[in-house]
């Protein structure tokens, strides 16, 4: 029976662990009729070895809970930590306890990962302007709060989806859409931008949308005119297909505002932003609203091996057997190593506990893991474009 209206499942299914790939069900059936239940040591995995391509680790505080009540220690990065190899996540406990929710607990790191890679590579781009997500309609709408945690993550400003918005405990940012100024009619921009600033809230920004019917030009200097003293700002969402040389476009918009007395008026983008576009229209604009970048991001390809059983080394062809340990040292080198190897004098430990027999132990907040993927990017010397 389908317990949903929609193509979502419900977290029952989840943390029942259902949510699992048919031949995680054979295993558990072949171990059961033969009495095998060992103890496992199982890593989550991007790359074995340091790559020097850094990505974000993100989705581990859905991890803990998938995990939590079960007879399991977890090991994890911080979230917000980047890493460029060896385990992300390391788990300890009996297999059969486990096994069913590798395919959920890779589905919560992989993509929420690739998100947050992302942004940050958005936001060290474009360090000084205000970056809001605008792509929770690229997705199904039941993982918008994985993509605007995910953007938060990565160093955004704000987001647009409003239920996620209420699950992160975030207000959801936005004004209008161009329908708004469609419904009114070609005649009456005017008066839906007026209307709107009647309307809505005082403490949402006066931010007019100003290419619908004309030229872009033509219709912020009308927004300015309507609303005088306050409009925030106006919004540039093109249709491709009508830009020509958006970046001359929008340095016309703004010298024309300035000439015209409306120099406090602020110039959003938004519309297929990319990192190319992104790095060139960076210096005339002072906002992004960016979506299909983020939402594109390949999911970071993740995979869960086993690399110890009733404590004895071991690992399929093309791994490394045993558990290790990952290391930052102050140069910024992420090293991975035997967990028995001697801690450089100058290594930092990165796993710390997240779950102890079944308990959640690390509260993970999300203002932290943005304030570290910042400052861990300057000391890996992150590089954006890796990932354009």
């Amino acid at each position: 029976m389908n317990e949903s209206l929609f193509d979502s499942l419900p977290a029952s299914v989840i943390a029942e662990g259902r949510v699992t790939d048919a031949y995680f069900d054979r295993t558990l059936e072949t171990l059961e009729y033969a009495g095998r239940d060992p103890t496992v040591v199982a890593e989550v995995t991007a790359d074995q070895f340091p790559s020097g391509t850094y990505e974000v680790f993100a989705g581990a505080h859905e991890v803990a809970q998938l995990l939590s009540g079960l007879p399991v220690d977890v090991d994890a990065l911080p979230v917000g930590q980047l890493f460029d190899g060896g385990p992300v996540l390391t788990i300890e406990g009996p297999y059969r306890a486990f096994l069913r929710f590798e395919t959920a607990l890779l589905g919560m790191l992989s993509p929420a990962s690739g998100f947050a890679t992302r942004a940050l590579a958005a936001r060290l781009v474009a360090p000084d302007s205000t970056l809001i997500s605008f792509g929770s309609r690229h997705l199904h709408p039941a993982i918008a709060p994985v993509v605007e945690r995910s953007a938060l993550i990565g160093g955004f400003d704000g987001i647009s989806n409003v239920a996620a918005g209420e699950i992160l405990g975030v207000d959801a940012t936005g004004t209008m859409p161009h329908a708004l100024m469609l419904v009114f009619g070609e005649d009456g921009t005017r008066d839906a931008w007026i209307a709107f600033h009647e309307a809505v809230d005082a403490a949402v920004p006066r931010i007019a949308l100003c290419d619908t019917f004309t030229d872009e030009v033509v219709e912020s200097l009308d927004a300015a005119d309507a609303l005088g003293d306050a409009l925030d700002g106006v919004r540039l969402d093109t249709t491709g297909s009508r830009r020509g040389n958006f970046a001359h476009i929008t340095r016309e918009v703004r010298w024309k505002l300035d000439v015209a007395g409306y120099d406090s008026v602020d110039l959003f983008l938004s519309g297929g932003i990319d990192l190319e576009s992104l790095d060139e229209l960076d210096a005339y604009a002072d906002g992004f609203g960016i979506g299909s970048y983020i939402t594109d991001a390949p999911p970071v390809n993740y995979a869960l091996d086993i690399v110890e059983v009733d404590g004895e080394p071991v690992s399929k062809r093309g791994k490394l057997p045993g558990r290790k340990r990952v290391v930052r040292t102050d140069e910024g080198e992420h090293v991975v190593e035997p967990v028995d190897t001697a801690i450089p004098t100058d290594g930092e430990p990165l796993l710390e506990p997240l779950v102890r027999d079944g308990t959640v132990v690390r509260s993970i907040d999300m203002e932290d893991a943005a304030a570290r993927a910042m400052a861990d990017a300057e000391v890996v010397d992150f590089d954006p474009w890796d990932h354009a």
